[in-house]
């Protein structure tokens, strides 16, 4: 059977197949191709797409919609975006979201997503007349390891084997056939129900590589429904003939008020006017420059990605060679309008950008079942939002991964001890772009262990880092001397918002000099440390090799050494360190003497310079 494509979205959902070489959506019993994300339980029964969106202001506390804004996601982060859909959360769970449900057990935001996805694989059952074989499931290009592995969990758990994450802006991007077009470089704006992505694309001998990208992961149609509600609401509490019996809105209400703001925000897209109920005799009416006006502030704000994006990949807007309109929300006029102004140039718009993602997952599912009828196969290469690494000593951040480095990726980098007889190394895995392990984020830790006792700076330590093609981060360990292992696949319990991530990467460029300072000066510090335990440790074993004038010599630089460790000063410690190093090498090389001296002596001439190769 042939693979699927399928987009995962926050208001609507799909899925496509390519048949006789040209990639469709697979429609419903209704002929329509969009699954709204909705999902109501009701009992043991499960309810979702069309009659659960519908009907969802009479079944407000058993029904679920933008449930993608939560995955991956901790409580902590999701309290606001809750009460905004007038949802309960379990507040006695603090590792990961889950929702009251009335006449239900709880339910996390996987399971939710869940139900969506196993809806859409039945319909290509019955489509396809049998099970298919794999699927491409699109998800925005911002998420992070988090949303991205609960995206593969809620495919798991509809008994879906997922060949690969796709990011929207990629497959877009194949749907519109850019690679058809050899080499140029692209922007695709992507605006849907929840997320925003800014990808800029560049197309080189079939080799689609993203340059940047950028977006907000809570920002979307959903946002210009609440802002017309809001607007609606406010008309309808001023109109002194038709004002309302209460000013509040209970959930039923709000899902009322939110269901009739997203249809007349439909209307406007063709019209200068709509109306607005919240009961079928509350009525009030917007018009399209009202209601431009009110979501003027939430297209803007897609405005700052997309500089980002150009700035990250090095581009002005001069240099892109076209722009992709996708998502449903890029049918708003003032959208395209702004679009058209920020980028100096009309945007392409001529497929339906709600079904644009979902044909290129298609396309994509295709191309990996070896068996295409689409003609070559198109190499993607993304990129990941921030760099990657490993604490080492004193709290320092070394990057294995840098921002912007194009997936699947890996690298590699051997460490030691620093303690004589360490049995087990703590690694603990960063992201971000600041220098010290405080200011980035934590992605997980593990411990290598069972390493047998051995002198310091002995165990070499491989730590290899690999980002998949699904952007999923797996980090292992390997102590070459012993070929001991440990390794651990990355999946924290919560994501990275779009205003987390840009405030990392700002925080990053307002103090890379100040970080690279406190850097350098804590390297200096470590290595101070690493000279004076050892020369502590040789002193003790042979004091009796040095004079008392020397002892006190090396005294005195070891004591002004570890006053200056003390402050801030990073070059007067480096010079102390490189004194120290000098008056003690005679002191060393006496010691080395003598060990040779032992181990040579009562030996024969001819047998050492055979062992040493000199023979």
């Amino acid at each position: 059977m042939p693979n699927i494509g399928i987009d995962l979205g926050t208001t609507n959902s799909l899925v496509a197949v390519v048949m006789d070489g040209k990639a469709r959506c697979l429609l419903d019993e209704e002929g329509q191709s969009m699954l709204p994300s909705a999902v109501r339980y009701e009992g043991d029964a499960v309810i979702v797409g069309r009659d659960a969106r519908d009907e969802a202001p009479a079944h407000a506390g058993s029904t679920f919609t933008s449930v993608k804004r939560f995955m991956g996601r901790a409580p902590t982060e999701c309290r606001t975006d809750a009460a905004l859909f007038r949802y309960r959360m379990d507040e006695t769970e603090t590792r990961f979201v889950r929702f009251l449900v009335d006449g239900h057990a709880p339910v996390t935001p996987v399971e939710v997503s869940a139900e969506i996805l196993r809806a859409l694989k039945q319909r290509a059952v019955e489509c396809l007349f049998g099970e298919p074989g794999g699927a491409v499931i699109t998800v925005p290009a911002y998420f992070d390891d988090a949303p991205r592995q609960a995206t593969k969990d809620a495919a798991r758990v509809a008994g879906i084997v997922v060949l690969r994450l796709l990011n929207e802006p990629t497959a877009a991007a194949i749907a519109y056939g850019l690679d058809k077009r050899g080499a140029g470089t692209f922007a695709v704006y992507d605006l849907c129900g929840g997320t925003f992505d800014i990808s800029i694309l560049r197309l080189d001998d079939g080799v689609f590589q993203v340059l940047a990208t950028a977006g907000d992961t809570h920002l979307g149609g959903d946002d210009f429904d609440r802002a017309l509600a809001e607007l609606a609401w406010k008309q309808i509490q001023g109109d002194k003939e038709h004002k309302p019996e209460t000013t509040t809105l209970d959930a039923s209400r709000h899902r009322a008020l939110l269901h009739a703001a997203r249809q007349a925000k439909h209307e406007l897209t063709d019209k200068d006017g709509a109306f607005v109920a919240v009961d079928s005799f509350v009525v009030t009416s917007v018009s399209r420059k009202q209601f431009e006006n009110a979501i003027r502030p939430v297209v803007e704000r897609t405005g700052a990605a997309c500089k980002r994006a150009l700035a990250d990949a090095g581009l002005s807007p001069g240099e892109i060679d076209a722009v992709v309109l996708v998502g449903g929300s890029t049918r708003v006029p003032l959208v395209r309008k702004y679009v058209a102004g920020l980028f100096d140039r009309e945007p392409y718009c001529e497929l339906d950008p709600d079904a644009v993602v979902a044909l290129g997952a298609a396309m994509q599912a295709d191309l990996l079942s070896g068996q295409s009828s689409l003609g070559d196969d198109i190499l993607l290469l993304d990129v990941i939002p921030l760099s990657l690494g490993l604490e080492v000593m004193g709290g320092v951040t070394e990057k294995f991964i840098p921002r912007c480095s194009t997936i699947p990726v890996n690298a590699s980098h051997t460490f030691t001890t620093h303690v004589d007889g360490q049995t087990a190394v703590d690694l603990h895995v960063v992201q971000g772009d600041r220098e010290l392990v405080k200011d980035n984020r934590s992605l997980g830790r593990f411990e290598l262990r069972g390493l047998p006792p051995m002198p310091a700076g002995v165990p070499r330590v491989k730590v290899d880092f690999l980002v998949d093609a699904d952007g999923l981060l797996r980090v292992s360990a390997r102590e070459e001397h012993t070929g001991i292992e440990a390794q651990i696949e990355v999946k924290p319990s919560y994501g990275l918002s779009e205003a987390d991530i840009e405030r990392m990467l700002e925080d990053a460029i307002d103090h890379a000099e100040t970080d690279v300072d406190e850097r350098l000066l804590i390297e200096a510090r470590v290595e101070a440390e690493g000279i004076l335990a050892a020369l502590d440790k040789a002193l003790a074993a042979d004091r009796a090799l040095l004079g008392d004038d020397e002892f006190a010599a090396i005294g005195t630089v070891a004591s002004s050494l570890r006053e200056a460790m003390a402050g801030p000063d990073r070059e007067r410690i480096s010079s102390l360190s490189k004194d120290l190093d000098a008056v003690s090498a005679p002191f060393a090389q006496r010691r080395i003497e003598r060990d040779l001296t032992q181990a040579l002596s009562g030996r024969d001439a001819d047998v050492v310079g055979a062992e040493l190769g000199m023979r």
